[in-house]
């Protein structure tokens, strides 16, 4: 099964302050959080992470750690997700274990599954940049296909991605806690 050869590390640079207050670069290096959800599931990396809004700049300590697919509450997260092409892993993908490891419980997914694997939701408002490839965005009536410069914003519904290309594709995401979207009926 074709996988995500070795995920393109993402580099991170993070701005702060000297002791006196001028502006410095303080980390400059590909970011350690990663995630293979899977043997051959997507892979995620988080850049950065906000417990509160407004964001706290004052403390100099790394806001990553465990990777979980929510941001915290009152929170966000920034993150880059490689998708790999559908034909090398969907079928026998455990999506369970791939979300499971970001801390989601799929319960129920059976039920919300529309057309794709992996259709899950947050309680969150999500911002979708594509930055390589093209990837549909799968909801529980419909889809659409984006491609690079493509941005969806994802307001709390069941949603899934597939990657129906033989190219992985690279999708930023910020991700912002929000109160759950009612549901209209």
């Amino acid at each position: 099964m074709p996988k995500i050869a070795d995920p393109c590390a993402v580099r991170r640079v993070v701005t702060g302050h000297d002791a006196t207050g001028r502006s410095v670069i303080v980390n400059d290096a590909p970011s350690p959080f990663v995630l293979r959800t899977t043997a051959t599931g997507p892979v995620v990396t988080d850049l950065w992470k906000t417990f509160h809004s407004p964001a706290d700049n004052r403390s100099a300590d790394e806001p990553c750690s465990d990777i979980s697919l929510a941001p915290p509450p009152g929170g966000s997260v920034f993150r880059v997700v490689q998708f790999p092409p559908d034909a090398g892993y969907m079928d026998g993908w455990d999506e369970h274990a791939a979300f499971a490891a970001m801390g989601h419980d799929l319960a129920g997914a059976a039920t919300r599954k529309g057309k794709t694997v992996g259709m899950h939701t947050t309680a969150s408002v999500d911002y979708a940049i594509v930055l390589k490839g093209e990837i549909w965005a799968v909801m529980d009536e419909g889809e659409t296909l984006l491609t690079a410069g493509d941005v969806l914003v994802q307001r709390g519904t069941s949603h899934g991605w597939s990657n129906r290309t033989a190219e992985a594709a690279t999708v930023a995401f910020v991700l912002l806690d929000a109160l759950p979207l009612a549901a209209r009926g």
